[in-house]
């Protein structure tokens, strides 16, 4: 659900420009000032800050709502937003403040008060969605609002929780327009971002109009813009090859994908590695058939990450052995280190040692999306190496139904993709192996909860390198989930659009005021 959002930028220059500096160049009076089209398969599940907690919707919620800080382009530092500064209090990590900036107002025209984000943080916490952010503030004990001062109280240090101020999960709400224990119906919203949302249609369209009253960190001013929503990626690539969109963002087919050139004269490509991972995810609940610890090292033992990133990706991801993905602190292969090969006859006698009749049957469930299907039938030969396991693959259609049914373990494994929020590697650990993870997987270990909590004391985030090893190593033990892959995060656009490069950069930022005609 949200984005790697570590440096592991570098913006990885196949960037195709004749002249990087003209993207930056604002139009000028005559210029082309038409809605700039942008076409993704990510989903919205909710426009509400409270119920939703997927890459789709943080998307969106970045350029309509504002947060008491954000991300600057390339920086892992999180800087005021609709705060005008912001510290922790002492030395203890336990107390952070804000001031907010003078002048905030809502799209409403109603002034933001220190009230309205307490309002915004305690309705999170009290609606507490199965499929909303709560997991990820579960450090957060309480909110004060002062005059334009605002407390957040914590219950363990967290050195994080200024980045995570800067998420979807910090989005702040018109009081008076958000109900405070149930979540926002229609196709509108009330937020003070970038942005103003000026028309909804589920599924199909966001259009986006400058917000002319906004006051924060970004100083530029965007043009019009119009998300373009498809349920298939094929579909994307339709629209892209017949120029209805000028800007492609996640997920074009991976064949199209590989076959991309910097050489091509009629498009521009922004290439960020390591933007993505995905994983599947095992409910280890009692009574379900992956329970047992020996099972799921049995699976472990039976992936061939290789043949997924070849075979399925054509070589646009790249296998993953750890939960936290390369170019963050902490980063092990503990996964390779653990279950080195495909090893049939290992996991045949982990099955023996657990007790359990072969062929073991599990439901393994996946979204109808692009090369998900492929990846799917993929694994399920895989695991049905040595007739081991008997796989029942379920295709769900309806994303916001999917996350609702892995929520209530209805599944007894699923594979998603996990777009980071901020870049830290703990949001690759608190939010998926923590105890009331966000990927409801049933796993909860004390000694792992004590390593999050370990690595969250430390301002200086070098000093996190040998718990978070120690975690991976912990989670390729007990296998609440196995790491598949890393992707890449690829924007797509037309020569006549330019700051793509900007767009989409690990930061968990979506910033569609950085797009231009040029």
């Amino acid at each position: 659900m949200r984005s790697i959002r570590m440096r592991v930028l570098a913006i990885c220059a196949v960037v195709v420009v004749a002249g990087v500096g003209g993207w930056q160049l604002l139009p000028s009076d005559g210029e082309k000032k038409d809605p700039i089209t942008v076409g993704t398969t990510d989903a919205i599940t909710s426009l509400d800050p409270a119920g939703a907690y997927d890459a789709g919707s943080w998307a969106l919620y970045s350029n309509v709502y504002q947060s008491l800080l954000t991300f600057k382009p390339g920086s892992a530092v999180p800087v005021p937003d609709a705060a005008r500064s912001c510290k922790f209090i002492g030395l203890k990590l336990m107390t952070y403040q804000c001031e907010l900036r003078d002048g905030l107002t809502f799209s409403s025209g109603r002034k933001i008060t220190a009230d309205d984000v307490k309002f915004s943080f305690d309705r999170v916490m009290k609606i507490k969605s199965d499929v909303g952010p709560a997991s990820l503030l579960s450090s957060l004990g309480s909110v004060q609002a002062d005059g334009d001062t605002v407390t957040f109280n914590l219950k363990t240090k967290d050195a994080t929780f200024p980045s995570k101020l800067a998420t979807g999960a910090g989005s702040i709400v018109d009081s008076s327009a958000y109900p405070d224990k149930s979540l926002r119906k229609g196709n509108s919203v009330v937020g003070s971002g970038p942005y103003l949302l000026k028309s909804y249609k589920q599924g199909q369209s966001a259009v986006l109009e400058p917000n002319p009253d906004y006051r924060g960190a970004v100083s530029k001013k965007g043009l019009p813009v119009e998300v373009r929503y498809f349920a298939e990626s094929d579909q994307l690539n339709q629209a892209w090859t017949a120029r209805q969109v000028e800007v492609a963002h996640r997920q074009m087919p991976p064949k199209v994908l590989a076959k991309l050139s910097p050489g091509d004269p009629n498009i521009r490509i922004s290439e960020t590695p390591g933007a993505e991972t995905r994983n599947l995810n095992i409910n280890v609940r009692p009574g379900h058939p992956l329970a047992k610890t020996k099972v799921r090292q049995a699976l472990a033992a039976l992936i061939d990450r290789p043949a997924l990133a070849s075979a399925v990706y054509d070589g646009t991801v790249e296998p993953l052995f750890s939960l936290i993905p390369q170019g963050f602190t902490g980063h092990s292969t503990a996964f390779f280190d653990a279950y080195p090969k495909v090893d049939v006859a290992k996991a045949k006698s982990l099955l023996k040692s657990a007790g359990v009749q072969t062929p073991l049957k599990f439901t393994l469930a996946y979204r109808k999306l692009g090369a998900n299907g492929a990846e799917a039938e993929l694994l399920k030969k895989q695991l049905e190496n040595g007739n081991l396991f008997e796989v029942d693959l379920l295709a769900e259609a309806d994303w916001t139904k999917m996350q609702k049914n892995y929520a209530a373990g209805v599944y007894d494994a699923y594979t998603a993709g996990w777009v980071a929020d901020f870049p830290d590697p703990d949001n690759f650990s608190q939010p998926l192996v923590g105890t009331g993870n966000s990927l409801h997987t049933g796993y909860s270990d004390k000694d792992v909860d004590g390593i999050i909590q370990r690595t969250q004391q430390y301002s200086d985030r070098g000093r996190t390198a040998d718990d978070f090893k120690a975690l991976q190593d912990k989670v390729a033990e007990d296998v609440p989930l196995i790491p598949l892959w890393q992707g890449k995060d690829y924007v797509v656009s037309s020569r006549s659009v330019g700051g793509l490069q900007y767009v989409s950069d690990g930061t968990g930022v979506w910033r569609l005021w950085e797009l231009d005609w040029i």
